[in-house]
């Protein structure tokens, strides 16, 4: 089955302010309650198309925002992540896409060692920030989804422009069957760094992390 690849950027403490923090404020909470409109519409989904995880996505965001994972459904990872990233979508910018892959994980893989053997750091390779994760900080244990999916990214808005420039140096080398899929992510990166930089100086703005979604 192939998997999307979409993006949004947020304010990552906004993101873990959600979960078992204790009381929310007014602000939050009317945001959880969109967060709970489109949970429960996912599971709607869910529900027609007969796939049931032993959680269901509501539970799965009412245990995050209590400050637990602890259920021991076979399936439970995939309800966890889910809710999690309907709190990330709620918070964040509007998403983007990166692509639609029939495995990204080993697509990315082989770009991975690709990129290494041009020189790019490990810490700015694409496989090491497109599966990394829940963010650092959510003071419990996320179980991971059953069969990879969904799974979540994340990436420093900070390090977009130094994984942009160390892409764009080695275009011209990579082997042509990553050549386009790199190209389009350094000029992703790079609108999202320059949108970064330009915000600054707004006073309210503090997203300081891009989101990375694959679902399918």
């Amino acid at each position: 089955m192939s998997r999307n690849i979409s993006y949004n950027t947020a304010d990552q403490n906004d993101i873990i302010g959600f979960l078992g923090a204790g009381e929310l404020t007014a602000d939050q909470q009317r945001i959880l309650g969109n967060v709970r409109k489109y949970a429960e519409a996912h599971q709607a989904d869910l529900e027609r198309q007969g796939v049931d995880w032993g959680l269901t996505v509501p539970e799965a965001l009412e245990h995050l925002v209590a400050g637990r994972a602890d259920s021991d459904a076979e399936c439970a990872g995939n309800a966890y992540y889910t809710a999690l990233q309907k709190i990330i979508d709620r918070n964040g910018s509007d998403p983007s896409q990166v692509g639609t892959f029939s495995r990204p994980s080993t697509f990315f893989g082989l770009m991975d060692d690709e990129l290494r053997r041009l020189g790019v750091p490990a810490d700015l390779l694409p496989g090491d920030f497109l599966f990394a994760g829940p963010p650092d900080g959510i003071p419990f244990h996320i179980p991971c989804p059953v069969d990879g999916t969904p799974d979540i990214g994340r990436l420093p808005l900070a390090r977009a422009k130094p994984a942009a420039d160390a892409y764009r140096a080695v275009l011209d080398r990579v082997d042509s069957a990553f050549s386009h899929e790199l190209g389009q992510l350094a000029g992703q990166l790079e609108f999202e760094h320059d949108e970064w930089r330009s915000a600054q100086s707004i006073d309210w703005y503090s997203q300081d992390t891009i989101f990375f979604s694959i679902t399918g």
